[in-house]
């Protein structure tokens, strides 16, 4: 997997590559070569793409702009003829707020580190097709995600 980063230290970065890799192991997506952007943002520039891309105006904490229309349970194996000519399937682009991001790990009692691992795998799953609309989809998507995070022993709660 590529990932590009943008306003991301070192150590973020391979946190973040980390869960990216278990989370394709994990959804049975690890046999295809893909590219993800992830960028940190300001508050006031994810309000305006929140506003933008999805008519809500305020801070949030991570979105997630798909290039590829996948609906859970498909794989990345099903898209062979959106990959690029140089091997690669683009996913799209992962955003997150870094200053909400801080507030909520204070509002649930937990790290930065644990906070920023949990909306990045949020916004992969969601580049993944999965969602949350729905309350049965929720319930899938939040079981995705905690094994993948447990997997890597970081937990809801805990300063990692």
């Amino acid at each position: 997997m590529v990932i590009q980063f943008h306003k991301i230290d070192f150590f973020t970065r391979r946190l973040i590559k980390k869960i990216f890799s278990v989370a394709l192991f994990s959804t049975d997506n690890f046999s295809v070569e893909c590219e993800v952007n992830v960028s940190f943002v300001k508050g006031e520039k994810i309000r305006e793409l929140n506003k933008q891309f999805r008519g809500v105006d305020k801070v949030t904490d991570v979105l997630s702009f798909p290039l590829l229309d996948i609906k859970y349970p498909q794989k990345l194996s099903e898209f062979e003829e959106e990959v690029s000519p140089d091997g690669v399937l683009r996913l799209g682009d992962i955003v997150i707020c870094k200053e909400r991001a801080k507030e909520q790990a204070k509002q649930f009692g937990h790290s930065i580190k644990r906070e920023i691992a949990f909306l990045s795998l949020h916004g992969l799953l969601h580049l993944l097709g999965f969602d949350h609309i729905e309350k049965e989809d929720e319930k899938v998507m939040n079981e995705v995600s905690e094994k993948i995070l447990a997997s890597l022993n970081i937990k809801r709660g805990e300063n990692v």
